[in-house]
């Protein structure tokens, strides 16, 4: 694996810095502070690398590596010099830095100071490493001060194997990739309803039947019923001795592996090698699962026997793993077997415990005592919060801020990873009929590096509390590595950013217009699969015009290249080449799809954006219509639909006004349904307005009769939009909604002259 570590920096050190510099001289995740100066540093073969402690030894011995790598210069590396260098690139190991993962770059023209703790000395050379720009024979390096250190002591990123089972060499690769962006925490999801991933000497069934599952399902869970399973035999785990090479391996690279063992869910694997530690007097027999979910057996909490097996079993993850943090799992435990099983009950009485809510909260903490009695602390998602916080947990916030906030002002270690902003790294990308199949969600690059994980209603002292963010990569649908890596990248850039990075020092624009594209540049001459961001300045909207528009487009990655077609069909490289500056003409009343594809120099695609240009005159006002202002009518109608057209408000269940496009207010207990909004909105100016509509799954505006905004068909949580151009006064609104039972997710926006995004206010709805 340093092979990969090696060539995608040598890569960097070829094309990062052909572009202009910037404030933080492209590097990833930005630093917290760049003095630019003027002129470069010339590396040359006479160039030598000066360390001072043997513990930097191997630090510097991977810069010298890195540079031959590129350019074959066998550079000189040694404590001392008799004779001074021409240039050097010094290590200085400074234990005066209070920090251990700050860092200082000092780049003159004769020499390179590189200063700080060991672990600082290490993120120095990745961004060094980001700063070579070739030139000819000799590698320049631009002259710059950089004074750098994290915003968040834990930046992790996540891995399940549980679901879907990776090679070790995969492994080394993942952490490799945290390395070069400066992650220092690998959370490593071992255990799972799907399979067993761990070598317990104590239990052997634990691999020999749960790491093992007959057969897998085909497609998403929802895609069709009955399900289809593919009739193969699946699984894999990893040797005792293999864990330690993995943390050994990562070790050296400043990272942390966490092992998370889930208890007392996620255990069906578990039960189906050892049934007994289920709930009842003859539990069993059960099989790995074969499909996605939550299931209701989970380890009982009423049997001491359960313990005394998860105590050993965690006595061996221990000695694999010196992690400082166990991670215990706690969520998705259905408590519908403890509710009627004796043995739990008899304890939820002798304990004198509420409900099975506090039982959970005993089994919590009595592990946790476990652990704490061996000198680890443990992690849990934040279901362990309730039934009472064990005394000395850190949570990881997932079902939104809500898990860390409460933690966090009851003084609790905090780790945010809400799947809501963009963290769980299994949602989709973009519009999810033009991506891989995914459990769905909201997964967009810009929707992650908006995140801050500091909630503005802690206060300055509970902030504290928030350790740090970490992206989960969980894998029903990842049956690769090429498919991980797919999702990982590029989002694991803004991850590096949002857990480094001071907010000040944040700029989407910047990030993903000008860093991003190099970045990808560099990953598209390497074997890894990534997505590839469609064209920069490209969106999926429809645009009012009057005769022509001009469209400014940029491509997403260093090199490649823009096609695009006016006729309707799907772009490819027979297509004509954008080149800047493309002026599309449109007839009064004429529609023209204008439908751009990036393609880069691998041969790799991003999806198809299609901008609809329309040349539609003014909606004229309605005239003469009593309305009553304040609310919109709707109409409820159960089912399940694959377009809101097959919506017919005859069936409707309820009727009824809204003053808000609120989903929770209206939609009853069906999974799947549609429904339909009518009245009139009213506007002030003669103007164009632009309306926004967020949709999962399907939904259509029309205004004045005419479609204005098409997000039909089922797909994840995604937004299209759309200008038209009205007259003051009243106009005829439907706006049409279907929900297929998975998520759900309504918003229409609207946009006037003054060019702020605001949902529909009920002071423009009128029925």
């Amino acid at each position: 694996m340093r092979f990969y570590f090696f060539i995608l920096f040598a890569l960097l050190s070829c094309s990062v810095f052909s572009q202009p510099l910037n404030n933080n001289l492209g590097i990833i995740p930005a630093p917290q502070e760049v003095v630019p100066k003027e002129g470069f540093f010339i590396l040359t073969p006479q160039t030598a690398i000066l360390y001072q402690q043997d513990t930097d030894r191997k630090i510097a011995e991977l810069f010298r590596d890195l540079v031959k790598q590129h350019s074959g210069f066998e550079l000189v590396v040694a404590k001392n010099f008799i004779q001074a260098p021409e240039r050097l690139i010094s290590f200085v190991n400074d234990a005066s830095q209070q920090n251990p993962e700050a860092y200082e770059i000092n780049i003159s023209e004769k020499q390179i100071t590189i200063s700080g703790q060991a672990q600082g000395l290490f993120y120095a050379m990745q961004s060094l490493a980001q700063l070579y720009q070739l030139n000819k024979n000799n590698l320049n390096i631009p002259q710059a001060i950089i004074k750098d250190q994290p915003r968040f002591q834990y930046r992790g990123l996540h891995l399940d194997v549980g679901r879907h089972f990776y090679p070790l060499d995969f492994i080394k690769k993942y952490i490799d990739i945290m390395a070069m962006y400066k992650l220092n925490n690998f959370h490593w999801h071992l255990t799972e309803d799907q399979g067993w991933r761990l070598e317990i000497k104590k239990y052997p069934k634990l691999t020999e039947i749960g790491a093992y599952r007959a057969q897998t399902l085909i497609g998403n869970f929802h895609d069709r019923m009955p399900q289809w399973f593919d009739n193969k035999p699946y699984g894999g785990f990893y040797t005792q001795e293999e864990a330690k090479e993995i943390v050994a391996y990562a070790a050296s690279k400043y990272i942390n592996v966490i092992p998370e063992i889930e208890l007392p869910g996620h255990a069906v694997a578990a039960l189906a090698s050892y049934p007994e530690f289920a709930c009842g007097d003859t539990p069993g027999p059960f099989k790995v699962e074969e499909k996605w979910g939550v299931f209701p057996d989970i380890f009982c909490a009423g049997k001491e026997e359960t313990f005394h097996f998860l105590e050993d079993i965690l006595t061996e993850v221990m000695a694999i793993f010196p992690s400082s943090y166990i991670h215990i799992g706690g969520d998705e435990a259905p408590k519908t077997r403890w509710k009627t099983c004796t043995y739990c009950q008899k304890r939820i009485k002798a304990k004198k415990l509420k409900n099975e809510e506090e039982l959970q909260s005993y089994f919590i903490q009595r592990i946790e005592k476990f652990v704490n009695k061996n000198g680890r602390k443990i992690i849990g998602w934040d279901e362990i919060l309730e039934g009472g916080l064990a005394p000395n947990a850190t949570v990881m916030s997932w079902r939104g801020e809500k898990g860390g906030i409460a933690a966090a002002q009851q003084n609790h270690d905090v780790i945010m990873t809400p799947s809501s902003n963009g963290l769980y790294l299994d949602h989709v990308q973009g519009r999810s009929d033009q991506e891989p199949l995914s459990i769905g969600g909201d997964g967009r690059i810009e929707l992650l590096y908006q995140y801050n994980p500091t909630p503005a209603v802690l206060t300055v002292a509970q902030q504290k509390y928030i350790k740090g963010v970490q992206a989960n990569m969980w894998t029903e649908y990842m049956p690769t590595t090429q498919k991980v890596e797919y999702m990982l990248f590029p989002r694991v850039m803004a991850l590096a950013e949002v857990a480094w990075t001071n907010t000040s020092q944040k700029d989407y624009q910047n990030f993903a217009n000008q860093r991003l594209p190099l970045h990808l540049g560099l990953l598209d001459q390497t074997s890894t699969l990534y997505r590839v961001p469609t064209a920069i300045g490209a969106k999926d909207t429809t645009l009012n015009i009057q005769t022509s528009y001009t469209f400014t487009w940029k491509p997403s990655v260093k090199d490649a290249v823009i096609y695009y077609t006016l006729d309707g069909r799907i772009p490819d490289a027979t297509c004509s080449v954008y080149q800047g500056n493309l002026e599309v003409t449109v007839k009064e009343g004429e529609r023209i799809p204008v439908k751009s594809i990036v393609i880069t120099p691998s041969g790799k695609r991003s999806a198809v954006v299609t901008t609809w240009l329309v040349n539609r005159k003014a909606l004229e006002a309605v005239k003469d219509t009593p309305a009553v202002s304040g609310s919109l009518k709707y109409h409820y109608v159960p089912g399940k639909f694959t377009s809101v057209l097959e919506i017919d408000t005859n069936l409707a269940t309820k009727r009824g006004l809204v003053n808000q496009l609120t989903l929770s207010k209206i939609s009853g207990k069906e999974r799947s349904y549609g429904l339909v909004f009518t009245g009139y909105i009213k506007v002030n100016e003669d103007a164009t307005f632009e309306f926004s509509l967020l949709s999962d799954d399907g939904a259509r505006l029309y205004i004045d009769d005419e479609l204005i905004v098409e997000n039909d068909g089922k797909h994840a949580r995604y937004e299209r939009s759309a200008g038209v151009w009205l007259r003051p006064g009243l106009h005829k609104i439907k706006l049409a909604y279907f929900d297929d039972g998975l998520g759900s997710a309504l918003k229409l926006s609207v946009k006037g002259t003054d060019g702020k995004k605001i949902e529909l206010p009920s002071v423009m709805m009128f029925n």
